[in-house]
């Protein structure tokens, strides 16, 4: 830290990184994509919940730009009427990541927000680059607005979910969907493509996380900073909707998710911020390996649906 004192990290969490740390065998931005993808699955088996009970699963494929994407309808209600319906986009850095490793948080989301949750399999690179993901996001949530019943859109997503997220409200905010969107929440977003700030200098080893991490993630992504939906804290955010961002303290994208939500409000975006004091990146999936990961999810649902209840009164 640049005062020079240790920061807070909760017991769980320290436990969690002492076993993840001393892991022997390659990192992941050693790995060919394809086995950096199979080792956050695994991950994702040893250190998250599971499911638990929910009333409708739904697995089905939409029409996108460039062939089906893959989607995952949850819902805690066998059938409701229409109202608010949320569609999550996964993390994993635009590379990995997929239906099953977000398939816990995504069931607990449409449980604590009593509402429709529709998760994402957007394209990955380094197979299919940027603007894949946010193309494949956009059509995804044009299709739900026209065919799912809905009052409103709610848009989500952690880390390159996050990123999506914003970009694609910053899209339909210019181009409007068949129905608005009326909230979103990133979770600890990636909103630039350059690496310069003091959360990266302290956090960017030994924290899930790392800078050797993001740069394997970038050269792959090979997003264009000039772009709007890869370095959207560079664009204008006036118009966005309601905004629930939150980050945790001992991430290395902390303080451009801290910068962002500063613009937010500066633009005059009704704007929650809320961070997630000692913990790590990637914590909305790691909620049986840092169970204080739990109270952080529901704490932010519980938010998250205040701001809805706000938006739909």
């Amino acid at each position: 830290m640049t005062d020079g004192t240790p920061p807070f990290v909760r017991p769980d969490v320290a436990g969690f990184l002492a076993f993840l740390n001393a892991q022997e065998g390659p990192k992941m931005e050693e790995l060919p994509p394809a086995a950096a993808r199979e080792m956050m699955r695994a991950m994702g088996q040893l250190a998250d919940v599971p499911r638990g009970d929910i009333a409708h699963v739904e697995d089905r494929t939409i029409p996108g730009p460039a062939g089906d994407i893959p989607i995952r309808i949850y819902d805690n209600r066998p059938d409701r009427a229409a109202g608010p319906v949320m569609v999550f986009y996964h993390g994993g850095g635009w590379v990995i990541g997929d239906l099953e490793t977000h398939d816990p948080y995504c069931a607990e989301a449409a449980r604590q927000l009593d509402m429709p949750v529709i998760a994402v399999d957007y394209r990955l690179a380094p197979e299919h680059p940027f603007p894949a993901a946010p193309e494949d996001c956009e059509a995804a949530t044009r299709w739900v607005a026209d065919n799912v019943p809905c009052t409103g859109l709610v848009l989500s997503g952690d880390s390159a979910g996050g990123n999506l997220t914003i970009a694609t409200a910053l899209t339909l905010r210019d181009k409007p969907a068949s129905k608005p969107v009326i909230a979103i929440h990133p979770i600890y977003p990636a909103v630039t493509t350059h690496y310069d700030w003091q959360s990266y200098r302290d956090f960017g080893e030994g924290h899930l996380l790392t800078a050797s991490g993001m740069n394997w993630f970038s050269d792959h992504y090979a997003a264009d900073p000039a772009d709007y939906r890869a370095s959207p804290i560079d664009f204008p955010a006036e118009g966005l909707p309601p905004t629930l961002l939150v980050t945790a303290s001992l991430d290395p994208l902390r303080d451009q998710g801290r910068a962002y939500a500063a613009k937010l409000i500066e633009a005059g975006v009704p704007t929650t911020y809320r961070e997630a004091k000692g913990t790590i990146h990637g914590y909305i999936c790691l909620a049986q390996g840092i169970p204080s990961a739990g109270q952080d999810i529901r704490g932010n649902l519980a938010l998250l649906k205040a701001i809805i209840g706000e938006a739909t009164a």
